[in-house]
């Protein structure tokens, strides 16, 4: 662990999404807020389960989120938590901030969750200022719609007329520019989601809401998250259609592409998850399987609460 802290500081490292994690911000749970009122609600699923009177309590979500800290701490993984702010809900690290190679970007995001942001504040204060990153204000973008993967950079978008009209459209053109000019040398390459404010079955929130790259070559894939057809195709032709782990509309509702890998042995997966989980030992791969549930609700589940600084 030396190697990557000099002097204090966090020397960042993320070139994709299974390389062995060596420090993480996990977000939290705590004074979170209770039950918003449905006008306060980032995503069509939490509209749906304050609705129904289903909205997770506090308690089982501080729970849920121990015990992936828990398994962290298994793997000898250096866990940050943002400070706690009263009332406000934190759990949802990675929309708020990325790592690509040695550079934090600071997602611009939804106005009223600036200062989520700031409870992060002492973590930046450990990374070399020039590697800090604020883009333009015209460049909207969240952490679950951007993955590294080595020499591309992939990401989630939404260019229709209607953009500013979706809530759940978080990332726009400007912003895919910007990160290519951020990193000339790298192949960015972009694709159109499917969004509904009112239909979480029919909305890719982000990127890692329909897809999610995995260790040994496999990916976890939902085609009707994506607008293009041919966008989809180019993923399954790149991964190889038998490597290819394809969910339906209902498990990509419960976020069964939103699993979060330790290495590329090592996946973190919701007990749930029964199909996907037997695919995964199938080929190989350790399952750490936690109860994530209630925080499922939220639209959001492992990758969404967990924003790496480090990889080997």
């Amino acid at each position: 662990m030396e190697l990557f802290y000099i002097y204090g500081m966090i020397k960042l490292n993320v070139k994709n999404e299974v390389s062995r994690l060596r420090a993480v911000v996990l977000g939290t749970a705590e004074s979170n807020g209770g039950v918003p009122k449905v006008s306060a609600c980032y995503d069509p699923k939490s509209i749906e389960h304050v609705l129904a009177g289903t909205y997770p309590k506090e308690t089982d979500m501080i729970s849920e989120m121990e015990a992936l800290a828990e398994v962290f701490k298994k793997y000898d993984v250096k866990v940050y938590r943002p400070e706690v702010i009263p009332n406000c809900n934190q759990i949802f690290s990675r929309d708020i901030a990325f790592v690509i190679e040695d550079k934090i970007i600071r997602a611009n995001i939804l106005p009223n969750r600036e200062e989520e942001v700031e409870a992060i504040q002492y973590i930046c204060d450990q990374i070399e200022f020039e590697n800090r990153i604020i883009l333009p204000e015209d460049c909207h973008v969240e952490g679950g719609d951007v993955m590294p993967w080595d020499d591309y950079i992939f990401i989630g978008t939404y260019s229709g007329e209607d953009y500013a009209d979706l809530i759940t459209a978080r990332t726009n053109m400007d912003a895919v520019i910007a990160i290519q000019e951020l990193f000339p040398e790298k192949t960015v390459k972009s694709f159109e989601l499917r969004k509904s404010n009112t239909n979480a079955k029919e909305n890719a929130l982000h990127l890692d809401c329909c897809f999610q790259p995995l260790g040994k070559g496999k990916a976890i894939l939902h085609k009707n998250g994506f607008l293009i057809e041919k966008e989809y195709q180019w993923l399954v032709d790149f991964f190889g259609k038998e490597h290819v782990f394809e969910i339906t509309k209902e498990e990509m509702y419960d976020m069964n592409s939103n699993v979060f890998s330790i290495s590329e042995e090592v996946i973190i997966s919701e007990k749930n998850f029964t199909r996907l989980n037997t695919w995964l030992r199938a080929e190989g791969f350790t399952v750490e399987e936690v109860s994530y549930s209630e925080i499922a609700k939220q639209e959001g589940l492992l990758r969404c609460s967990t924003m790496p600084l480090i990889r080997d």
